[in-house]
């Protein structure tokens, strides 16, 4: 039997700090296509995605994280320009000061209502859901 040819998986961390509420975490990424990000990156065969939310969160901001919630799947074929990737796009909190390691070039700490760097892929739209999300409680409906 073939195996089915299917989207990658992935997932990206909306992070707020304890000490900064309204702000979030984004990474300057290293590589293609440069810009600013949530951090995020793809599942490992055999990890769960909570682990990988976690595992990535820690590699590129150097923080430990509780995840909170669950904001949304987001699945446009059209998001990352690299191929077909549907991401699970986590809300967070962590402690202490992050820092840039793995594929981020950087980090800093952005005010949620003020972010003010070009930024890739679909993260616009998944912070603006996140904004939404914040001051209503409501998740996103799924895409239509």
């Amino acid at each position: 039997m073939t195996a089915p040819r299917t989207p990658l998986l992935a997932v990206d961390i909306i992070i707020r700090l304890d000490a900064r509420p309204e702000g979030v975490i984004l990474i300057e990424r290293r590589n293609p296509p440069h810009g600013w990000a949530l951090p995020g990156g793809f599942v490992d065969v055999g990890e769960r995605v909570e682990d990988a939310a976690r595992r990535e969160a820690l590699e590129e901001t150097g923080l430990a994280v509780t995840l909170e919630a669950l904001l949304g799947c987001y699945s446009d074929p059209a998001r990352d320009a690299r191929g077909h990737t549907a991401s699970l796009v986590y809300v967070a909190r962590a402690n202490g000061r992050p820092r840039a390691g793995d594929d981020a070039r950087t980090c800093r700490v952005f005010d949620i209502h003020d972010v003010t760097v070009p930024v890739v892929f679909d993260h616009p739209r998944i912070l603006a859901d996140y904004r939404r999300f914040r001051e209503s409680g409501e998740r996103p409906p799924p895409a239509s």
